[in-house]
């Protein structure tokens, strides 16, 4: 079976499509899978990574985060010519190549689309998206969501949703494993912070985070802590000049090794996402899993939600309601027996729904049903 997989970007670029993608051709190895991206630079370039061929397509420009290139369809056509792909497995949300390739799909390949977010902050350019959007949908064999609420409140979805299957996101438990080294480190991290309980964000610094209500609830926090935020983005400067506690510190970027040992020495990871554009929380899902309940925000047609079930995992507060956050955090922190059995339950909750053998598994039957 040979699956050509369209993604914005690729390894080694990181980002939550670019990792899913990568887990999904590597993880089936009885499956002759390859991938056309963008490149970073304007260069086109095929590369060999980890043995599956990657065609890159140099960005010319970008428009509303969108790459272009007049170059894309020369491209695509020669990586369905040289790999005769039995099934395309587009991840969208990428508008430019779903036009694309409705011009050059042959009629007997198999089309996954695989949905990973509506667009939502680009009303300005959807007008013009929405006829192609709605052509892949038509052409889809089946439609992959993350969670089922995207799947009952994603209104592009509606008129398909007998194509739509539920697949969700996952982790790499392995790379959350304990380490021999890592007791050292946990011990350090929190000593570094007078051993007060630790609010953990990770992720980018961008909208649909919501990091103005995680900074602005930390002013109600009555609770003895420290909030920590990891990563960075375009807004990080604005961040740093919105806030002016002792008690947030931004850490920059961090490495896996130090992601995994920051989450186990944390007490609530804070995921203050306020919009459908965080359609799962793969962060999320890892906090989970390393024991952390979560405090989050509704988000109407989120997987956040599914992921992170109120009262079961974490507890959940009004949209962009800081001090209702803030009061989550503090009922965290301030009880011991809630916080240690929505843990348990948050743990539980990933190992039997969110693993990469779960993800690889239900892809590799969909697959399987579409090319018998």
């Amino acid at each position: 079976m040979r699956v050509l997989h369209i993604s914005k970007y690729y390894y080694p670029f990181i980002g939550g499509v670019e990792n899913i993608c990568q887990y999904i051709v590597e993880g089936l190895p009885d499956v002759q899978s390859s991938v056309v991206c963008f490149n970073e630079s304007k260069e086109d370039r095929v590369d060999e990574i980890n043995g599956h061929t990657v065609y890159r397509v140099g960005a010319q420009l970008t428009i509303a985060r969108q790459a272009l290139s007049f170059r894309y369809g020369k491209m695509l056509k020669r990586a369905i010519a040289e790999q005769q792909p039995d099934i395309i497995h587009f991840h969208w949300a990428n508008p430019f190549p779903a036009a694309v390739l409705l011009a050059h799909i042959p009629k007997r390949t198999k089309l996954i689309v695989h949905w990973h977010m509506d667009i939502i902050r680009q009303r300005l350019i959807y007008p013009f998206v929405r006829p192609f959007e709605r052509a892949l949908l038509q052409r889809a064999d089946r439609i992959i969501v993350t969670s089922p609420n995207y799947r009952e409140h994603s209104k592009p979805l509606q008129p398909f949703k007998s194509k739509v299957t539920v697949v969700p996101n996952a982790i790499r438990e392995q790379f959350l494993l304990p380490r021999k080294d890592d007791e050292a480190a946990i011990r350090h991290i929190r000593e570094q912070y007078d051993n007060l309980p630790i609010i953990l964000f990770v992720g980018r610094h961008i909208h649909y985070k919501g990091l103005p209500y995680l900074i602005e609830a930390e002013r109600y926090i009555t609770s003895p802590c420290v909030v920590l935020i990891a990563g960075d983005g375009p807004l990080t400067d604005e961040l740093k000049a919105q806030c002016h506690s002792e008690r947030v510190h931004f850490i920059g970027k961090i490495s896996d090794d130090a992601l995994r040992q920051h989450l186990y020495a944390s007490s609530v990871f804070a995921f203050p996402s306020i919009t459908k554009n965080e359609a799962f929380g793969v962060a999320l899902a890892e906090a989970m899993y390393c024991g952390l309940p979560a405090a989050t925000f509704t988000i109407e047609g989120s997987g956040v939600n599914w992921v992170c079930p109120n009262n079961e995992c974490g507890l959940e507060s009004p949209n962009r309601d800081a001090r209702a956050f803030a009061a989550a955090i503090d009922r965290l922190l301030q009880d011991d027996d809630l916080r240690k059995k929505l843990a348990n339950n948050a743990h539980q909750r990933v190992t039997g729904n969110f693993l990469l053998a779960n993800l690889v598994r239900n892809v590799h039957e969909l697959y399987d049903e579409l090319y018998s």
